[in-house]
């Protein structure tokens, strides 16, 4: 019995269990601090003016307990998750789970787009020199314009066009996107070596079994990589696509309303909660992932 015990306590503390709670705990230490700190100068301006007396316990309790604060501390930050997540229905406007879920199916779609933007783009980009020269150094380019520049402009175009909703916000999420899966696959259909070309070619193969056979699946663990990063991006370009609108739902409103009215509790739980979705959207991109290899023969 002592010794499953120490072995529970050895793989708890090889695995990431421990260093992941140890993180947790020291960072949970710094926001708690840190809303003491920040939170203190306007509650002490708030004693001097009504004359209330105050001690630092007093200071670090009424920190921790501002209706509106500058830092709201983790547990005010749960305690609205508790409230908007699981105490709401999923179909109220309050919920967050329904504006996640708005956010989410932009995200999707976007991603679906980005995706089959970036293979196109890298298969076009391997296969024709001209495109390599040419469209390469523009797809880079792409990517050093802000979007948060762009972004009206695309719901503004778009608007004028008679698409407006979901459309416009998956757009901006596909102009995200797809450059790191262009860069990825680019890499991975490129990454056969020499001999297995020759080897092919030796073969009598043609360009398109060349394809299939040797530089789609040499270059799938790259694609994989690359639709982890951009699924996340892709999330970030949904809800940067509900900023401009004055959108009434989606993640990006609570944003704004808490914004607005400066409800930063509000503003913390909906990033918190959009942090929490972008896990979840990688996980389920690795486990396809893990799925894909394993059907390869990848690893078991």
């Amino acid at each position: 019995m002592p010794a499953s015990s120490g072995g529970g306590w050895s793989r708890l503390y090889q695995g990431k269990t421990i260093p992941v709670l140890t993180v947790l705990l020291f960072l949970c230490a710094i926001w708690y601090a840190g809303a003491v700190y920040l939170n203190s100068s306007v509650l002490i301006s708030g004693y001097e003016r009504n004359n209330v007396e105050w001690d630092a316990g007093r200071l670090v309790s009424d920190a921790w307990a501002m209706e509106r604060p500058i830092l709201p501390a983790p547990h005010q930050i749960a305690e609205e998750i508790n409230k908007t997540v699981f105490q709401k229905k999923i179909t109220s406007k309050r919920s967050l789970v329904y504006h996640a879920w708005v956010t989410t199916s932009a995200t999707l779609l976007g991603f679906a787009f980005g995706a089959l933007l970036g293979i196109m783009l890298a298969v076009g980009i391997v296969h024709v020199q001209t495109l390599d020269r040419s469209l390469m150094p523009w797809v880079i380019a792409s990517q050093t314009i802000p979007i948060l520049a762009i972004a009206p402009m695309i719901i503004v175009v778009l608007g004028n066009m008679g698409l407006t909703g979901t459309i416009p916000k998956s757009i901006i999420s596909m102009y995200l996107c797809f450059f790191p899966i262009t860069i990825g696959m680019v890499k991975g259909l490129r990454s056969p070596d020499v001999l297995q070309l020759d080897l092919m070619r030796t073969y009598s193969a043609s360009t398109a079994q060349v394809f299939w056979k040797l530089r789609v699946p040499a270059s799938v663990p790259f694609l994989f990589a690359s639709l982890k990063v951009a699924i996340a991006i892709s999330l970030v370009g949904a809800i940067v696509g509900e900023l401009p609108t004055g959108a009434v739902a989606g993640i990006g409103a609570r944003l704004l309303a808490g914004s607005y009215y400066g409800q930063t509790i509000q503003i913390w739980s909906a990033l918190i909660v959009a942090s929490v979705l972008g896990m979840l959207l990688v996980f389920l991109v690795s486990v396809i992932e893990r799925l894909v290899m394993k059907k390869m023969g990848y690893g078991t």
